[in-house]
């Protein structure tokens, strides 16, 4: 086990020839990685290639055909508490009149606490939480009339205050300022830094290199995993992209030094809902 800060970095998830299929489709297609705890994962690949999936299966919400995941050494379905979900924007109600501090209690202590039955360490906990993200002077204020940047914010807080010790962001940056991003970003860095597993699924090549410590390159199967620097091959590249992953190559070489890099939703459940 290595150091990672003043924690104690360790497996945390392992994936092993994990297969998800969708009728006659094949939407993971014998995925293996690990990732330690205490590190920042970017998981990049085409739109399509299965990122929301297996977003879907560490969540505990995703049966596999074949192969395993642990959590921890557990099945998803046993570690769901340990695991949090900051959904895609497009996959949410935001429609549905609830305060930023609403949706971190319904993570916290489900429907009751809306009707007054809370506890005061829930309470505390849902406090602490939308202050870890800078939210608690808007816990009253209705999702719905939050900016993009805050509404992320707002379901990290929730995965904070369920406990989790592996937040799962499904494209957390679409439709969100670059400001906002970076925002979001450092938030995220503090909890890395703290010994919690981040990962999250991307199409931003761009800014890779100085967010994340690892990337894990998914096109159906785990094309390539490594440091953003050593990942992104032009073999890697075409394998995800296509025939023209060369121009991301090209790309990445341009505005980092290197030989690789770059540029999604699939069908499945998701694991949150208002």
């Amino acid at each position: 086990m290595a150091k990672i800060g003043m924690c104690v970095s360790r497996k945390i998830i392992e994936a092993v020839d994990a297969c998800v299929e969708f009728g006659s489709e094949l939407a993971l297609d014998d995925v293996t990685f690990s990732v330690m705890s205490g590190t920042m994962t970017g998981v990049v690949g085409p739109n399509g290639g299965g990122k929301s999936t297996l977003f879907n299966a560490l969540a505990g919400v995703q049966e596999l055909a074949h192969g395993s995941i642990y959590i921890n050494g557990k099945s998803p379905k046993d570690a769901r508490g340990e695991v949090g979900y900051v959904p895609q924007r497009e996959r949410v109600n935001w429609r549905f009149p609830l305060s930023a501090r609403d949706v971190v209690s319904l993570g916290k202590t489900g429907r009751a606490s809306l009707f007054g039955r809370s506890t005061p360490a829930a309470e505390r906990s849902i406090e602490e939480s939308l202050r870890r993200v800078e939210m608690w002077d808007l816990r009253d204020v209705l999702v719905d009339k939050m900016s993009g940047g805050q509404r992320q914010r707002v379901f990290l807080a929730r995965a904070l205050a369920q406990g989790a010790g592996i937040l799962l962001l499904d494209e957390a940056f679409s439709g969100v300022d670059v400001g906002s991003q970076e925002g979001l970003v450092e938030v995220l860095k503090v909890l890395r830094d703290e010994g919690k597993c981040v990962l999250m699924a991307t199409h931003d090549l761009n800014t890779l290199a100085d967010r994340f410590d690892e990337v894990i390159c998914l096109n159906r199967h785990v094309c390539a995993q490594g440091t953003p620097e050593t990942a992104f091959t032009p073999s890697v590249l075409e394998e995800l992209y296509g025939p023209h992953g060369s121009m991301f190559a090209d790309h990445w070489q341009g505005h980092h030094g290197h030989e690789g890099h770059n540029p999604d939703h699939e069908p499945g459940e998701n694991p949150t809902s208002l």
